[in-house]
């Protein structure tokens, strides 16, 4: 049954595919765990090994926003350091718990190109050893003061301010998107989540379908929300697929991956924010896994199809 579903992924991919399932049986033969260390190195091995194209962009450099209790620190990447570009947000993914700016350093530099805009990629707390609220927390300092972190820097930058984030960092910038309707002074202009994590309490069909052997798998999402969440929230409320939505909830655009466990809830989001009259799209990404930004190498017309597609929404006014 698997072999049959994998005939739908591009060859490089179920290669590659192959070979961690192959490696995933050795270790757990061999008495492998789950933990922080292994979840971090192998996230982290795995993006150094397959984004292998880092762009120069015109001005890179680190600062921390100053918020209440914790510095946040940044790195801001500014494709046209003379022009007022307007703004957007990076949240990196990494399940709460892993990933980080150095790693998405390459990433973020071709979303920077990509779109035209100045991206400020935030080095937000994980988990476990800062579980919920801390990450969240960091982030919505981070949007409430970007502006005047740029202006403190002289840095020109429009008054826009957009959200990106994949997977855990999808379910930030939703759940920064969703509080930001009740924030007076805070406005999103437009949402854009990669393979979104939007659903803590895992309900939807494709976390059965896709949650073994695709990567991504449901006893790593339910260990990760474990260690971010501490088993003490109600993990329904805080989930941005059943959040409130009001008329001053930004567009959104939402990319899937077919065989990726969050794919069902990516698109039942969609069709809520759709539902309530908000201004919404998906793209869809046939044959593709989990993160599969962080495999570039493995798929580049794929990942230079969804970046073509994130700049050509975000240039798009209302």
């Amino acid at each position: 049954m698997q072999r049959d579903r994998d005939a739908a992924i591009p060859q490089p991919l179920r290669d590659w595919l192959q070979t961690v399932r192959a490696a995933k049986a050795a270790a757990l033969a061999g008495g492998y765990r789950i933990t922080i260390v292994n979840t971090r190195e192998t996230f982290e091995g795995i993006t150094r090994g397959l984004v292998t194209e880092r762009p120069e962009v015109a001005l890179v450099r680190d600062d921390v926003i100053a918020a209440p209790g914790y510095p946040v620190p940044v790195r801001i990447y500014h494709p046209a350091p003379d022009e007022p570009r307007p703004v957007a947000l990076f949240l990196h993914g990494g399940g709460h718990v892993s990933g980080g700016v150095a790693m998405y350093d390459p990433l973020v530099r071709k979303l920077a190109l990509a779109t035209g805009r100045i991206i400020v990629s935030v080095e937000y707390r994980l988990a476990p050893e800062c579980p919920y609220p801390a990450g969240l927390m960091d982030c919505m300092a981070a949007a409430k003061r970007v502006h005047r972190c740029l202006d403190g820097l002289d840095l020109p930058h429009a008054p826009n301010l957009a959200l990106i984030g994949d997977s855990g960092g999808g379910a930030l910038a939703a759940s920064i998107a969703h509080l930001a309707q009740f924030e007076p002074g805070l406005a999103i202009e437009a949402l854009v989540l990669l393979y979104p994590s939007l659903d803590y309490t895992l309900s939807q069909p494709s976390v059965m379908e896709n949650g073994e052997g695709y990567v991504l798998e449901r006893e790593r999402m339910l260990w990760m929300f474990d260690s971010y969440l501490l088993g003490q929230q109600n993990r329904r409320d805080i989930s941005p697929l059943f959040m409130d939505i009001t008329p001053a909830f930004p567009r959104t655009l939402v990319v899937t991956a077919e065989f990726d466990p969050l794919r069902d809830e990516g698109a039942a989001y969609v069709q809520r924010l759709q539902e309530h009259g908000i201004a919404a799209e998906r793209l869809h990404m046939p044959g593709l896994l989990h993160a599969y930004l962080n495999l570039e190498d493995l798929v580049p017309e794929q990942c230079r199809e969804t970046y073509a597609a994130l700049g050509a929404f975000l240039a798009r006014r209302g």
